[in-house]
């Protein structure tokens, strides 16, 4: 659902009064006060996250950004808090053949999330479109240099909202309450453009039929998708029960990925996501695969897309976005 946009113009005109004295023609008498020509702001009514319009004929301009928080996305992490709130999720590949996740918040804003957990410097080309601050347990120290270098605000543990939970082991036990933490980045209402070009479900080619997905970043982690009661269910969450993040749509990118240039304190080396220029993309919606290609022009660039057609759009609702690598990684797909 494209951007809509009001625009109200009230006109009030004054009057024209002609006064005549002893049958002379008489000069024009001065407009009498009136109401000026007026514009009401241009108000945006969808949310940036998800293309949805905002309810009641509210603005999406709040007095927060858009907050993302790095998210353990193991079997130690079970069972992850607050993904069933997100609006918006990137999965991206780290050491060890894992994966770790980008939560995205923007139009409501939970209370307990987690289990928190680092930054990549693949995170610079995820968060920095946004122009969002970031809930971190923190990160190796070139990473911290290089997310400071990008202009990206985050907070780690220390900062107001952080606890950790006695009942997990660390360092799967540190949650956060955003609610807290957003208080730290109070800023004047501003909505943020547009994360993805969102349009209309009929704006889709046909595709392909696509209702099993499993997205392969590595031999060691492989995420698998149904498309179930109108939208993607993730079948190997690890998500709390009644909290899963409810896709409309998946939208996996094919991504370089390259060396960080340091190792985590396993000895593994740590990878790191290239989420500029272009490469395939597969947009699943509606049980469908629409075949593209994504481009960003730098790393704080907006995410296009589009098919030898000419531009594709992603129907408005919550997406989850996998940066599956091109080597080493692998989507597969049935209908």
């Amino acid at each position: 659902m494209r951007l809509s946009r009001m625009f109200a113009s009230i006109l009030v005109a004054g009057s024209l009064v002609l006064a005549g004295c002893g049958g002379d023609d008489g000069g024009d008498e001065p407009d009498e006060p009136g109401a000026e020509s007026s514009t009401a702001p241009d108000v945006p009514d969808s949310w940036p996250l998800t293309g949805l319009e905002v309810p009641g004929g509210k603005s999406a301009a709040l007095t927060h950004p858009v907050m993302v928080l790095k998210m353990d996305n193991t079997e130690s992490s079970a069972p992850q808090v607050g993904l069933g709130k997100a609006d918006l999720v990137v999965e991206e590949l780290v050491e060890g053949g894992v994966t770790r996740l980008a939560v995205f918040y923007y139009s409501q804003v939970p209370g307990n999330v987690g289990p928190v957990r680092s930054m990549r410097a693949s995170d610079i080309g995820i968060v920095s479109p946004a122009d969002a601050a970031m809930v971190t347990s923190g990160a190796a120290p070139v990473t911290i240099r290089r997310i400071k270098e990008a202009g990206i605000t985050f907070f780690a543990e220390g900062a107001k909202g952080f606890y950790r939970d006695d009942s997990r082991i660390a360092p799967y036990n540190l949650f956060t309450n955003m609610n807290d933490v957003a208080t730290l980045v109070k800023q004047k209402e501003k909505r943020p453009g547009d994360y993805l070009p969102w349009g209309d479900a009929s704006d889709l080619p046909n595709g392909q039929p696509a209702k099993q997905i499993a997205a392969s970043f590595s031999g060691g982690h492989t995420t698998n998708w149904a498309f179930r009661d109108g939208g993607y269910v993730n079948e190997n969450t690890f998500a709390a029960d009644g909290d899963h993040f409810p896709a409309d749509t998946v939208l996996v990118l094919r991504v370089k990925v390259g060396d960080a240039g340091y190792t985590d304190p396993a000895g593994n080396p740590v990878p790191e996501t290239k989420l500029e220029g272009k490469g395939a993309a597969l947009l699943f919606h509606d049980g469908r695969l629409v075949r593209g290609t994504w481009s960003k022009k730098s790393l704080d660039s907006a995410l296009e897309l589009s098919t030898q057609a000419g531009k594709l759009t992603v129907p408005a609702g919550r997406v989850w976005i996998e940066l599956v690598p091109e080597t080493g990684g692998d989507v597969t797909f049935s209908g």
